[in-house]
């Protein structure tokens, strides 16, 4: 078995590979594998005509996606498990993540154990642009609030922003960790900083797209992301100075409308947090898209 470590060239290998699996899923893109070289060592093969993508850091090796290839097939998975199985001492830590629902009954039939990692939150692009009705009065109000009260510039997010928004993002990690201390929380801030530093250094190259908004000159937040099909963008990251009131709605409303070309807008999954999911809800999701975990 030949493996390969990942790398940009590998893109269109993978590309070729993704569109066998769920492109709802914020997972199934490039990009979203690409970046998190910066916290694991991430190989691929091709195993039985199947693109497998292994994910190994200290604790051991998993399978990131599902084997990824015209036909499912028991023997891509009992190879598979076979390589987790060597690099793991425990073999509970080999496992198959981000299982779309379409294909549980496959790896069921096999006698996998399999069970919810979470949910990717569908948002209509129309809704996150207007913020119109109801259900979006709050979020509306503050978007007014911050538009009446600064003097602020929305741009294309750009190569001279980069050192400005990792200095941000410092910033509004010390803001979030005094408000939830959960070391949890904490932990997936410190390794989403490192992934956001691998986003930035390919920026161009993965074609991510994105807006920074300076106020009074100073950047207060960037958020960017990547196509993800023909109908649907995933925003990977959004990150706003939490002193200006209103500038969490502003940015998100304001690239939602530079995203006028998607119907759906994925602002992906809540990483099993109580605070996270509450957010997402608030923007009226119109389809939760659930991803698995299988284990023997």
């Amino acid at each position: 078995m030949s493996f390969k470590s990942i790398s940009l060239e590998d893109r269109k290998t993978f590309e070729k590979y993704l569109e066998y699996g769920c492109r709802e899923l914020s997972v199934y893109a490039f990009e979203n594998i690409y970046i998190w070289k910066a916290l694991f060592e991430v190989k691929w093969a091709i195993i039985e005509s199947s693109l497998c993508i292994f994910f190994k850091d200290e604790t051991g090796a998993f399978l990131y996606l599902p084997p990824l290839g015209k036909k499912k097939s028991p023997a891509v998975l009992d190879a598979a498990f076979k390589e987790m199985d060597r690099v793991n001492e425990n073999r509970d830590i080999s496992r198959i993540e981000n299982i779309p629902e379409a294909d549980l009954g496959f790896y069921k039939s096999l006698g996998l154990d399999c069970y919810l990692k979470s949910h990717d939150y569908l948002c209509l692009q129309t809704e996150l642009s207007r913020l119109k009705g109801n259900k979006f009065k709050s979020q509306r109000a503050n978007y007014n609030y911050f538009v009446k009260h600064n003097s602020f510039t929305p741009s294309a997010l750009k190569e001279e922003d980069f050192q400005d928004c990792l200095k941000l993002y410092g910033f509004w990690m010390g803001q979030r960790t005094k408000i939830n201390r959960d070391p949890v929380y904490t932990g997936l801030m410190q390794d989403s900083l490192k992934a956001l530093k691998a986003a930035l250094e390919s920026y161009s190259r993965l074609a991510f797209q994105g807006i920074a908004v300076r106020v009074n000159g100073e950047l207060r937040g960037f958020t960017f992301g990547f196509k993800l099909d023909k109908e649907a963008f995933c925003i990977l990251y959004e990150i706003t100075d939490l002193s200006f009131k209103g500038l969490a709605q502003f940015i998100f409303a304001e690239f939602s409308r530079r995203l006028e070309n998607y119907k759906y807008i994925n602002i992906m999954d809540d990483s099993g947090l109580d605070n996270l999911r509450e957010t997402k809800l608030l923007y009226h999701p119109v389809k939760l898209c659930p991803s698995y975990v299988a284990r023997r």
